[in-house]
């Protein structure tokens, strides 16, 4: 299930949140079930979007049940329920019609008619059904000629407010959610043989560091840390991608948790762009379980920037690497009670603060 941005902008038109839905979620969805959060004075206001892959008709019940239970966290006003399918005009009667009733309709009808049931049970209004498919929209709801099977309107051209929204915090709609796993997956063959090598013998004068005294290597990896994040700050021309050496050096700071604590903080200051950068290549890097404090710090800084999609693949990778990586496991639960990004940066700054509080005393 993905859970990501949730834009502060308003939509009155069905056909705009059909346009907008990529922008929501961060990527192109296929074959999805998408349930979108609308709130605000007016009704009209975007809150949180959560999506789904389109389930077999058994698995129906349940895929629908944890997406409203998501969807239902945001405490809506009223939702829409959209569908994004390729699929073909079906005539599958809809739970309860008799079979020698059924006419020709759009595709999916008996998951919508869960969806609208299961959030009825909940008191939650369902302000419009949709099919998103070829370009064009449906009303499930509309009796008119403009949703008939064979009919549809085309979705709306030009930059939306919502899309207009997505640039400026910095989201990227990918093609599909794939892409998004592609940016931090590790290279193959022999790059990534190499830089296992690397690691694991950058490792080992780390720990003969850490040995001798603890505090000092402690304060020689945040240096690490910060000189690498310096050299991935953006519009630095002729800047190189991050060297391997730099990187093994940055997964091992890491692997201590004083030391990620406080680069939790460059989330907030003005080096979050190029710390996302660095905490992007140390989890595309890193070999296992190295991988997983760069990941949390990459879900952190997506979903600070409101692309909870990126952050959701990211902790995926963190957990997947460590079940058991306790930081990952605490935003994942954040992020599945759709934490706001405005809390998360409240908590971050706390912790930065209590962290400075403690190094002045000692």
């Amino acid at each position: 299930m993905d859970e990501p941005l949730r834009a502060e902008v308003r939509i009155a038109d069905p056909g705009e949140v059909a346009a907008a839905l990529p922008h929501l979620i961060g990527f192109h969805p296929h074959e999805s079930l998408l349930l979108v959060a609308l709130g605000g004075p007016s009704g009209g206001r975007v809150g949180l979007p959560v999506r789904g892959d389109l389930p077999v008709r058994a698995a129906a019940p349940g895929v629908v049940e944890a997406l409203v239970r998501s969807v239902a966290t945001d405490d809506p006003a009223a939702v829409v329920v959209a569908v994004v399918s390729e699929a073909p005009d079906d005539c599958a009667p809809l739970p309860g019609q008799p079979p020698g009733e059924a006419v020709a309709g759009l595709p999916h009808r008996a998951v919508v008619h869960d969806a609208v049931v299961a959030l009825a049970a909940r008191d939650i209004p369902v302000r419009d059904a949709l099919l998103v498919r070829r370009g064009r929209w449906w009303s499930y709801d509309c009796p008119h000629p403009c949703c008939a099977p064979d009919a549809g309107t085309p979705l709306p051209g030009g930059v939306t407010e919502l899309a207009a929204a997505s640039v400026a915090v910095g989201a990227v709609v990918e093609r599909d959610r794939a892409a998004l796993d592609r940016r931090i997956r590790r290279p193959d063959g022999a790059a990534m043989a190499a830089m296992e090598a690397l690691v694991w013998r950058v490792g080992d004068r780390h720990a003969r560091g850490a040995l001798a005294d603890p505090d000092a290597e402690a304060e020689r990896s945040w240096a690490t840390v910060r000189r690498v994040v310096a050299r991935c700050r953006p519009g630095r021309a002729g800047v190189a991608p991050v060297p391997d050496r730099d990187v093994a050096g940055v997964l091992w700071a890491l692997a201590d948790v004083r030391v990620r604590d406080r680069a939790l903080g460059l989330a907030l200051g003005e080096d979050a762009a190029a710390a996302e950068t660095l905490w992007t290549e140390c989890t595309r890097r890193a070999p296992a379980p190295l991988d997983a404090a760069p990941a949390t710090l990459l879900a952190v800084s997506a979903w600070l920037r409101g692309d909870g999609a990126m952050a959701n693949v990211a902790l995926e990778r963190a957990l997947d690497s460590r079940p058991t990586y306790t930081l990952a496991g605490l935003l994942a639960q954040g992020l599945a009670t759709c934490l706001p990004p405005a809390a998360l940066r409240d908590l971050i700054a706390a912790t930065a603060a209590d962290l400075d509080g403690s190094r002045s005393v000692g």
